[in-house]
């Protein structure tokens, strides 16, 4: 067994202590077990904003909350340590899942996107072509005219890359779920981010979410007239939805644009905010975190 290995083992416990903990509040809350990391029928997945809202962590800072996801992020790239990047990835799930109140099933199905590009791209890194046989290769397939191969430092390569990855993406889910949108751009502002990209950012959110609330709505009203039934109709469906979906949603971006110039939007948006202290065992928690992940890279470098 590596020794390194052993470097995970507090981060792992947190996990599962917490993960028992939210078990048993279910059960004395009269909820079934499994249900704390289920999936509520009804509720909308498609804006970021409803999880932050409904977070158990949205009375913290802000400020706070992205200075510690940005922190997390710049350990995973600039240590470039699969330790550092696993150690930040089941932080931030203890995080986001136990102390956020989210249910496991909602945050896999938020990371599902992520996780399959970063496995494609993995791929293409992963694996390698030759001509002929490769005798130092891990995996040698031959396909006649030609052999896929997969070496072992092409392996540790994907991993490392693949961990980094998934760990800076995870410190990004941590903030974005437990953060509204408003105050992050609040945040910005406060650190002197040029207004112009500050506006940009939030206008281009809000579109995504008009434009991916269309598609949905679209997608279950064809369902509900049995446009999905066969292959031949899901097709037919699929190009219907996809040919009104840009005027619907230029449509209903006009009417965000009409609604924002109703509350007398000046080319500045204003959003309030509620005024959240800084606690001080929230920054000494943080520090330890940030303190026990330099200590991991170190001792996992030698």
């Amino acid at each position: 067994m590596d020794v390194k290995l052993l470097w995970l083992v507090p981060p792992l416990l947190v996990l599962f202590v917490g993960g028992i903990y939210k078990m048993k509040d279910g059960v004395r809350n009269g909820h079934h077990p499994h249900r704390g990391f289920g999936h509520k029928h009804g509720e909308s997945t498609l804006s970021i904003d409803i999880y932050a809202y409904t977070s158990k962590l949205g009375g913290v800072n802000p400020g706070f909350k992205v200075g510690f996801a940005i922190i997390l992020l710049l350990m995973c790239v600039v240590a470039d340590n699969l330790y550092v990047s696993i150690s930040v990835i089941l932080i931030t799930t203890f995080v986001t899942v136990i102390l956020g109140g989210i249910h496991l099933r909602q945050y896999l199905e938020l990371l599902a996107i992520p996780i399959a590009f970063l496995i494609i791209g993995s791929i293409v890194i992963l694996v390698n072509f030759s001509w002929g046989p490769v005798p130092e290769s891990l995996v040698n397939l031959d396909c006649r005219w030609f052999t896929v191969f997969v070496t072992r430092e092409g392996l540790g390569t994907t991993t490392n890359l693949w961990g980094k990855a998934f760990g800076a993406v995870s410190a990004m889910y941590m903030m974005s779920l437990s953060t509204m949108s408003g105050e992050i751009f609040s945040v910005l502002r406060r650190l002197h981010v040029p207004m112009l990209i500050v506006e940009l950012m939030n206008i281009m959110y809000r579109y995504i979410f008009i434009l991916m609330d269309t598609q949905s709505r679209m997608r279950n009203s064809a369902e509900s007239r049995l446009g999905y039934t066969t292959y031949k109709r899901a097709i037919y469906s699929f190009g219907n939805t996809a040919g009104n979906l840009l005027i619907v949603s230029m449509k209903r971006g006009g009417q965000f644009y009409d609604a924002m110039e109703a509350r007398c939007y000046d080319g500045e948006l204003k959003f309030l905010e509620d005024k959240k202290p800084l606690v001080a065992k929230q920054v000494i928690l943080a520090a330890l975190v940030v303190i026990y992940l330099v200590v991991v890279w170190i001792a996992t470098t030698r």
